[in-house]
């Protein structure tokens, strides 16, 4: 059995010692202290991996007409392998960095835009979630990516999995 040192895991310098996502990460942020996307790092990534794709959920989103549906916050696609992660700020940036990150391309959040976008907080509490996948092939999306897309041309694709969680 793998110890824990190996396992394919994700992690945040960005998120407090208690899981805390502070507030410039999210849109309670003051000025241009809002929406900045964390700084994640992941480590142990998969044997096989040939991509890496990312989706941020807000789970506990409150919706009028069910009690909860997570609330897309970023979905991130074609990270090589070979990153490490992905700097603060990222989003929004990604056709500007070059190298490594040239063909990362973000996808649509529930706001209907690219990007990294988490909503305004009704009430704290709120758990986001993480969610890293290593995929054994590179998964075509076209032009507009979103999570429902990625979900399903993943599917069987999967070769790990490292899911980190915030509270706002």
């Amino acid at each position: 059995m793998a110890n824990a040192s190996d396992e394919f895991r994700l992690a945040s310098s960005g998120i407090d010692h208690e899981g805390r996502l502070p507030r410039k990460y999210t849109g309670d942020g003051q000025g241009t202290k809002k929406d900045i996307s964390p700084p994640l790092e992941w480590y142990n990534v998969p044997e096989g991996t040939k991509t890496l794709a990312l989706v941020v959920e807000d789970i506990d989103a409150p919706d009028p007409e069910a009690p909860l549906v997570p609330w897309t916050v970023w979905v991130v696609v074609n990270i090589p392998p070979t990153l490490k992660g992905l700097p603060e700020g990222f989003s929004g940036k990604e056709g500007d960095m070059g190298g490594d990150y040239a063909n990362v391309k973000e996808g649509h959040n529930d706001f209907k835009v690219p990007g990294w976008r988490a909503p305004k907080m009704p009430s704290s509490g709120h758990r986001f979630e993480f969610k890293l996948y290593a995929l054994d092939e590179q998964v075509e999306l076209g032009n507009k990516v979103t999570k429902e897309k990625l979900l399903e041309a993943i599917d069987g694709h999967v070769v790990g999995e490292a899911v980190l969680m915030a509270v706002n």
